[in-house]
């Protein structure tokens, strides 16, 4: 499959089927007596269960072919919905790939690794339990494989780049197409910052009275503030749009106990979601954002609220099983 050229766009590489559905969440709104509420659902971007990564993908695999690169790294925790997509698009790109997980090999693997390998990927570990771990081990893996001769990629945790960013603001332009109302408040999960930073870009862009909220599920707030005007900023270069400013960003935290465990509130708006539409939300990422748009739809202001779905549905079968079992429900992204 070619690298296809888009006058609006940079250049991708396609993985998805677009536009994604928009649904109302009439039952989800009964249920917590507010709403409207509508589900954009990026969790059926219809490639490899890989969720809101697929967009992001696109652009970063056409920019791996166009530099003449032949192995894309990345890296991410062993729960990553990143690293597995990476994989997958990687394979079918006709590119290697090395997927870098941060700690050491777990006593039981879970399926995205699993789909990793399936993909092919060649699976390594920094043995180091700090996150960023993974930021420093990237570098490194990459200067190795160029004194094997390779030509790496290096796609950073959660394709957290300005130009995987920039498949979100366009993403915005697929969701305004769809929306007959206005003004509205966007809600999404905030781990690496991509995916809002992108939404952010788009909302500044086209003029609109939107608020993107980003939940954080990994990182202070005030980080995240930063991190996301930075990547909203470098994305909006791309495509030479106005500029965000700080105004434009609004994080709220969700963190809860943790990163990678879930919170009372997180658990009971998983439920909420899952009871009363069928939605399959992940522990990790999508139930802390769906925890926060009950919040807002039931004290914040009035006016309709999107919840975009991001995808993890592996991370959500694999938690949902393991609490069916009585184990714990921890995940390390």
């Amino acid at each position: 499959m070619a690298v296809q050229a888009d006058p609006r766009t940079l250049p991708r590489f396609p993985l998805i089927a677009t536009p994604t559905p928009l649904q109302r969440a009439n039952r989800l709104e009964s249920a917590v007596g507010a709403g409207p509420i509508y589900v954009k659902r990026d969790d059926l971007t219809g490639f490899a269960v890989a969720g809101n990564k697929a967009r992001k993908l696109e652009l970063l695999v056409a920019d791996a072919l166009s530099s003449g690169s032949d192995v894309v790294v990345t890296g991410g925790g062993t729960g990553s919905n990143h690293t597995h997509a990476t994989a997958a698009a990687a394979r079918v790109a006709g590119l290697d790939c090395v997927v870098l997980h941060y700690g050491d090999p777990p006593a039981e693997e879970l399926p995205g690794v699993r789909l990793a390998r399936a993909f092919g990927a060649a699976i390594r570990f920094t043995g180091d339990s700090r996150r960023d771990s993974v930021d420093h081990g990237l570098a490194t893996l990459a200067d190795q494989l160029r004194s094997a001769g390779r030509r790496p990629y290096v796609i950073p945790r959660g394709g957290a780049t300005p130009l995987g960013a920039a498949a979100y603001g366009l993403a915005l332009d697929e969701l305004a197409a769809q929306l007959d109302v206005d003004p509205v408040t966007i809600v999404v999960a905030t781990g690496s910052g991509g995916t809002q930073a992108g939404l952010v870009a788009g909302a500044v862009h086209g003029g609109r009275r939107w608020q993107v909220v980003g939940a954080s599920v990994s990182r202070p707030v005030d980080e995240c503030l930063d991190r996301v005007l930075r990547l909203a900023r470098g994305a909006a270069s791309l495509y030479g749009w106005p500029q965000a400013d700080s105004g434009d960003v609004a994080v709220c935290d969700m963190r809860g106990p943790g990163y990678g465990i879930p919170s009372a509130e997180s658990n009971a708006a998983a439920r909420l979601a899952a009871h009363h539409e069928g939605l399959l939300l992940d522990p990790v990422f999508t139930a802390k954002a769906m925890a926060q748009v009950i919040r807002l739809a039931t004290t914040g202001p009035p006016g309709p609220i999107v919840f975009w779905h991001t995808g993890g549905l592996l991370a959500a079968l694999w938690a949902a099983g393991r609490d069916e079992a009585g184990g714990a429900v921890r995940v390390q992204p």
